[in-house]
């Protein structure tokens, strides 16, 4: 990978951070539910991928611990594990958010 393909991912990256800060600054309390769900089944995507991805073998193996493992083993791991906390996290918000609507 070259300099400028480097550029070029970090530039798309802070530009997505800046538009997603601008997106959900503008989102109004009402539509927070909603928008945790849609977020949680995008995250439950990414733990499938994440699954996949673990679950390769990579050519580049590395020694952790004298075990050998792939980088892309790791970072799968790495990625399952940040994406089910978000999914539990979103979950748990979602139903804090509509115990506050039922009626006592």
């Amino acid at each position: 990978m070259g300099l400028h393909e480097i550029i070029m991912l970090v530039t798309v990256f802070v530009i997505s951070i800046f538009l997603g800060f601008e997106l959900i600054s503008k989102v109004p309390p009402t539509l927070h539910t909603p928008l945790m769900s849609g977020s949680n089944a995008i995250s439950g995507i990414t733990v499938v991928g994440a699954l996949v991805s673990a679950g390769s073998g990579g050519p580049n193996l590395v020694s952790i611990l004298g075990y050998e493992t792939s980088i892309s083993s790791i970072l799968g791991f790495v990625a399952i594990v940040f994406a089910t906390i978000n999914v539990v996290g979103g979950y748990l918000v979602t139903d804090r958010m509509t115990r506050m609507f039922k009626k006592k």
